[in-house]
């Protein structure tokens, strides 16, 4: 990472900080601002803050206020400066951690993975895909570009959304997150700018390290997307690749508006950055009113690349996912993928175009069991933990809550002792930030997540009571 080549200026970080509260004194408002913002992933490490003349201008306040504040960001380590280079964010003494692969916990109520059950129908649609296996076992069983009736009812799908869509355009995966795995490699190379989202869902962030990528954090809140800085971060670092859920976001459960993805396209469009967009949990709307449509509905020139998968809204066990593309990347991505595996299974492909035949059905029971499901998760940590803070989500698998503490790590390790299992919010974090998040599954039934919930407050109260530093885990 070279020191200072992410910058923000006075008027956006004055933006991100909001109004300043007129007690004095003003500088440790401001610095606690600052510091906030480098916590929760909103202001990346190593960004260089705008001058002190520049921040106090747009903030409305004196030069000596604006000095005095990053005098307290560098006494208490958020802010690092050179002679001559400026002054850049960094994190007090976090180094980056040893990060684990993560598998479900069966031995605590887990709220770490956001995988729901098998929907109503599925068994009937493996029986009705084993009688239509007959007519394929004649042949050799590989479908690179994956079987030509799951590609219709993809594109369909697709269709139906308001997104114009050809089978041609459909490769079929072994999930999504292969799905991005495969992209990435064609997309980026070493030493390649990746705009990325803080936080975000961390495996793709693997991915991109893997193939020597500089990650470029971009914050979201529950509340939405800052888009005059991710727009300037496209246009600044003029990355090759981005990656965003703008779909009920893992984590937090924004949801981006139909104004804001046809900004964010024609920002890509000009920085000349291609875009994957995952859209695992599009499908799984909670509260009623109109979705906007997918962002590759404002695609001109085929850089919008469309993740789609099976799992969140039929079932984690059925390995199917999907990239919407145009046909000459699916053909270039069929030719990678031969350096993987050669075709995902046929019976599980047949099993999802059944499910898909059924999909706005599925899409309302799903939703049911959802809304259930996310109401008694909130309605016990209202009760139980009230200083605890959360955006209701309008759709999507899990909650995003603020700890009034930096201690979700430590949390997270207590939990275990409690016999609950949440998500520590930093592992959803590109540099080791958001020790004050947790992230919730809802897929659990009420009952389990109230006694979830009863558990986690005791962890929370040892926590506080007796903070510590833990390892981190990979959650899904």
């Amino acid at each position: 990472m070279v020191v200072g080549e992410r910058r923000i200026n006075g008027h956006l970080l004055a933006r991100l900080i909001g109004a300043i509260p007129r007690t004095r004194p003003y500088y440790l408002a401001v610095a606690r601002a600052i510091s906030g913002l480098v916590l929760d992933g909103r202001v990346p490490t190593h960004t260089r803050l705008p001058a002190e003349r520049d921040l106090a201008t747009a903030l409305g306040v004196s030069r000596n206020t604006v000095t005095a504040a990053y005098a307290w960001l560098r006494e208490n380590g958020y802010l690092d400066s050179r002679q001559g280079a400026g002054s850049w964010t960094v994190l007090p003494g976090v180094g980056a951690g040893g990060l684990a692969p993560f598998v479900p916990d069966t031995e605590h109520i887990d709220l770490g993975v956001a995988a729901p059950p098998a929907i109503d129908g599925l068994r009937t649609a493996a029986r009705l895909a084993g009688e239509q296996l007959a007519a394929h076992v004649g042949g050799q069983g590989y479908a690179p570009l994956g079987l030509p009736e799951l590609r219709h009812a993809v594109a369909r799908r697709y269709v139906e959304r308001g997104l114009p869509t050809t089978p041609e355009q459909i490769f079929v995966t072994n999930g999504a997150q292969q799905a991005v795995a495969l992209l990435m490699e064609l997309l980026v190379g070493p030493g390649d700018g990746v705009v990325v989202e803080s936080p975000t869902y961390p495996h793709p962030l693997d991915t991109a390290r893997h193939l020597g990528a500089r990650l470029r954090p971009v914050g979201v809140s529950p509340r939405g997307w800052e888009m005059e800085y991710l727009l300037d971060a496209l246009r600044q670092w003029r990355p090759a690749l981005a990656y965003l859920i703008p779909d009920f976001h893992n984590p937090t459960g924004a949801l981006m508006d139909d104004g804001q993805r046809a900004e964010l396209v024609a920002g890509a469009r000009r920085a000349g950055t291609a875009l994957i967009i995952d859209e695992s949990v599009a499908e799984l709307a909670i509260d009623s009113g109109e979705q906007p449509a997918p962002v590759a509905v404002h695609d001109t020139d085929g850089r919008v690349h469309t993740v789609g998968s099976a799992a969140k809204l039929l079932w984690g066990g059925l390995r199917i996912g999907w990239i919407r593309t145009t046909p000459p990347m699916a053909a270039r991505l069929m030719a990678l993928r031969q350096r993987f595996d050669l075709a995902s299974p046929v019976l599980e492909q047949l099993t999802v175009t059944h499910l898909l035949s059924d999909v706005m059905r599925i899409r309302a029971e799903r939703s049911r069991q959802l809304r259930r499901n996310r109401d008694a998760l909130a309605a016990a940590l209202r009760e139980r933990l009230p200083d605890w803070e959360f955006v209701l989500p309008e759709g999507g698998l899990v909650l995003w809550a603020r700890l009034p503490h930096p201690v979700a790590s430590t949390l997270g390790e207590n939990a275990h002792r409690h016999g609950v299992h949440p998500a520590p919010g930093p592992v959803f974090g590109a540099e080791g930030t958001l020790e004050h998040y947790v992230r919730l599954a809802y897929t659990q039934p009420p009952e389990i997540l109230v006694d979830a919930v009863r558990r986690l407050a005791g962890a929370y109260a040892d926590t506080v009571a007796r903070p510590a530093p833990t390892p981190r885990e990979l959650y899904v």
